[in-house]
């Protein structure tokens, strides 16, 4: 085999193209060690610079898949769902949107990732709940999917190792854009765990892995693509992510933001999100006859208890403490230290820049530079006023939750950095910027 990978990376390094079946023993090769590392990395930057068509992506992403376990839920009464974010700051949507989609008949089973570099992680912020496990194996994510509608656990050995393998290799070549390489990474994952309806949330802005909007559509036309390619219904939503998401930013402050949106409250933005994602994923799986009916069906789910009272089950289930759901400040890790961030001028807060205010987060402690890094649950930020607010000197901006004076000394400094106020209105991206099919 790597004598045959040779050839297919020569070919791919020309601009040539490749069948379903080299595509397919390359990446069997690669997940049996076959083929080694070094190899691997010459075809991702060959594919990085020559790129591939939707027949290879579509190859790819099922050799992918296939290269371990796939999930079927052929013995549940309902249909099923599941939506991805490509990742941002304050980011916890999925957290709401499970529970809230699995009180209104759809189960949601869900395989998360964990933050890195400024973009938080699903996992992370769950094991904030004291107890929660998300490193179950795939019979007690059939059963609990089964029993409470929703489950939300790691990527196990048995999923996709070749992406496992894979994107670990990327991360350290310089080849993470490449688009077919990131439609394979991200839906051979959510094909394998078996969801029938996905809805991909494609983040856009300084605090996204896409900058910009032309980009962001680029990906979303191709993940859509070779969704459908797989038989899947699936939509794209583009969203903004040039500022944060909500107003709490770090692992357990943002499980609190969760649960006020699942009592009905919370940012109007982080429950917008959440709204209107739930709602194509019901309408998705059919049972919902169009995205209004299904944004009234999760909005009453919300604002009932009934999401709620999935998320206390959810918890239970994955053996958390269930009092998070009753009194989340009860359980949830607090940091010792909380200090205020005040305005040093008077006017409007015009910008909050996501990228900066996540890097500020990651140096407090509350992401990881690398995979190996260890987060502190309780560190963060809550921002008291977002863009569009008006400001005057002396007002509060934010609070920073820290565990030592030094670094919660510097999170200040660099979060009041990423504050513009001045004259004017606040002239960032909407919220909502496309729909793709």
């Amino acid at each position: 085999m790597s004598l045959r990978a040779v050839e297919l990376i020569a070919r791919k390094r020309d601009g040539g193209a490749l069948t379903a079946t080299e595509i397919a023993e390359l990446i069997a090769g690669y997940t049996r060690g076959d083929v080694p590392d070094y190899q691997m990395a010459a075809f991702a930057m060959a594919v990085l610079f020559r790129g591939m068509d939707d027949r290879e992506t579509a190859a790819l992403l099922d050799a992918m898949q296939h290269s371990g376990d796939v999930v079927s839920w052929d013995h549940l009464d309902r249909p099923t769902a599941d939506k991805h974010s490509t990742g941002g700051v304050g980011d916890k949507v999925s957290i709401p949107l499970a529970p809230a989609v699995a009180a209104c008949g759809v189960a949601v089973p869900m395989i998360s990732g964990r933050g890195l570099g400024h973009t938080g992680g699903t996992l992370d912020k769950l094991e904030s709940i004291p107890g929660f496990d998300v490193r179950l194996g795939l019979d007690a994510f059939a059963r609990i999917t089964g029993e409470v509608g929703t489950c939300l656990i790691g990527q196990t050995d048995r999923i996709c190792p070749a992406d496992r393998k894979l994107y670990a290799l990327r991360d350290v070549t310089a080849t993470i854009e490449s688009i077919p390489l990131i439609v394979a990474s991200i839906l051979s994952k959510k094909l394998a765990e078996g969801a029938g309806s996905l809805v991909l949330d494609i983040k856009v802005g300084s605090g996204a892995f896409m900058k910009t909007r032309a980009d962001a559509l680029r990906l979303a036309e191709a993940m859509t693509r070779a969704a459908h390619a797989a038989g899947r219904n699936c939509t794209a939503m583009l969203t903004a992510m040039d500022r944060p998401t909500g107003t709490h930013i770090g692992n357990a402050l943002e499980i609190a933001e969760s649960i006020e949106v699942l009592r009905g409250r919370g940012p109007l933005d982080t429950r917008e999100l959440v709204v209107r994602m739930g709602g194509e994923m019901l309408r998705l799986a059919g049972v919902a006859a169009d995205l209004p009916a299904g944004e009234r069906r999760v909005a009453q789910a919300l604002d009932d208890g009934s999401a709620l009272d999935r998320f206390a089950r959810l918890v239970r289930a994955q053996n958390g403490d269930g009092r998070v759901c009753d009194d989340p400040w009860s359980v949830l890790p607090r940091a010792p230290i909380v200090q205020p961030l005040y305005a040093t001028a008077s006017g409007n807060v015009l910008a909050l820049d996501a990228l900066q205010v996540g890097l500020a987060a990651v140096r407090l402690g509350a992401g990881r530079d690398k995979a190996s890094d260890n987060v502190d649950p309780a560190v963060g930020f809550v921002l008291q006023l977002r863009p569009g607010d008006l400001v005057h000197a002396g007002d509060v901006l934010a609070l920073v939750h820290g565990r030592d004076a030094a670094r919660t000394e510097r999170a200040l400094a660099e979060l009041g950095a990423a504050y513009t106020i001045g004259d004017g209105t606040a002239s960032g991206l909407p919220l909502w910027l496309d729909v793709v099919h």
